[in-house]
This record gives structure tokens, sequence and C-alpha cells, in this order.
């Protein structure tokens, strides 16, 4: 008798676990309440680390809590989910590695003045500014990476959120040159970028590791700010 209650005891724990770990945050019901998708549901494949719901960020603190998942605008989604069947065409076994997806706006002041060290102008470099809004904030931008069929990132010369020009797409040749960047990290870069590029994205001057849906002004057009 006392062994079936153990076990009954034990199951309702996993049960308890379970439910638990299908808890929404507030932040995800509220992205849910506009319509945004969360990706894993939506495209097989996918991967997620939201990088800004741990300390391996270039704030080296948990900016999102809770918010480990990655929410977009379901047109968004459907351009992803053609992205990643183009990676799995031309690399079979590779991933798309997702590090941030939709961000509320209250996040993105967080991320903007935390980078005090540089004048308003040289932060739009890195990050946009709150009062312009981030295409991440209407769900329509992806910061991300290819994996390999273990799951480890493939070496694309910086870390992510790196700040400078070794992160550039338009400096590649000249650091190739230079001996600063090594061409297998071009390589990776570039089958990043045409697997992007080829479901409807369009790449940034500053950042490999950033896509957007849709272009600012279209965004603010069909969706809302999340808040």
């Amino acid at each position: 008798m006392k062994s079936q209650f153990a076990k009954a005891g034990i199951i309702l724990l996993l049960s308890l676990s379970l439910k638990a770990q299908k808890t929404t945050s507030p932040a995800e019901q509220s992205m849910q309440k506009q319509g945004l998708q969360e990706v894993t549901e939506r495209v097989p494949g996918v991967l997620v680390e939201l990088k800004y719901a741990t300390t391996d960020n270039f704030m080296k603190k948990n900016v999102y809590g809770c918010l480990t998942r990655a929410y977009l605008q379901k047109e968004t989604i459907v351009k992803l989910k053609k992205a990643q069947e183009n990676l799995e065409k031309a690399h079979p076994g590779y991933h798309l590695l997702i590090y941030d997806a939709a961000r509320p706006l209250s996040k993105q002041w967080e991320l903007w003045n935390t980078l005090t060290e540089y004048p308003p102008e040289k932060r739009r470099t890195y990050v946009a500014d709150p009062k312009e809004h981030s295409i991440h904030n209407y769900g329509s931008a992806i910061d991300l990476t290819v994996a390999d069929e273990k799951g480890k990132p493939l070496e694309m010369g910086t870390t992510y959120d790196f700040f400078g020009e070794m992160a550039y797409p338009n400096q590649e040749a000249k650091l190739l040159k230079a001996g600063k960047l090594s061409q297998k990290a071009i390589d990776n870069r570039l089958i990043l970028r045409k697997a992007m590029t080829q479901a409807g994205f369009t790449a940034i001057e500053y950042e490999w590791w950033h896509f957007n849906a849709f272009s600012r002004k279209t965004a603010k057009q069909m969706f809302k700010v999340i808040p």
C-alpha cells in the first residue's frame, strides 16, 4: 500500500512539474494576446536560446526573466519556416538557433540605458533607440545563428552582440585580407545569410546575426508595439 502511495506521489509531482513548465509568463501572455506565436511549436528544427534570458550577453545579467521562449508574428514565422527548410535542404541536419526574437519595449529601454559609454548616435549602431522602436519590438526581427547536427553553434568569427567591425557583414572581405576573420567563419555566415535572405529576410550592416522580416515602417503599419 505504501509503495502505491509513493508511486502516486511521484506521478503527481511529475504532473505538477510538467504543468509548471508549460505555464506562460505575463510577457508571453501579452504577446499571445497580440497574435504572436511561439516559434518551436510552428517551426520544427529551429532551436532557441534567448541570450537575454541568461547572463551570457553584453549586460551580463538576465534581462528577460521568465521569458525564455521565442515569439514572432505569424507572418514572420512563415518566412522563418522557409529559412529552416532552405537550411536543411542545403545542409541536412543543420538548425537555425535563435538568440532573440520578439522583445518587449520595456526591455528595449533596459538595453538602451545600459550602453551609456556610447553617445546616442553611436549607440543606435548596436541598439535601436526605444523612442523610435526596434523591429524586435514588433515581433518582426530575429537574432540567430546556425547550429550543427549536435546543436553546436558554427564558428562565426565573433560572439553574439559583439560591438565592432568584426561583426559587420560589409567589412568581411577587408577582415579576411587582414587575417582577422577566417574563411571558415565567412563561409558559415554565408550559410546563414543565404538561408534567411532566400526566405525573404533582410540582413543589416552592423550585425551578422540580425535579420528583419519587414522594414520598421512596414512593421509599424502592420503590427502593434509589444509593451
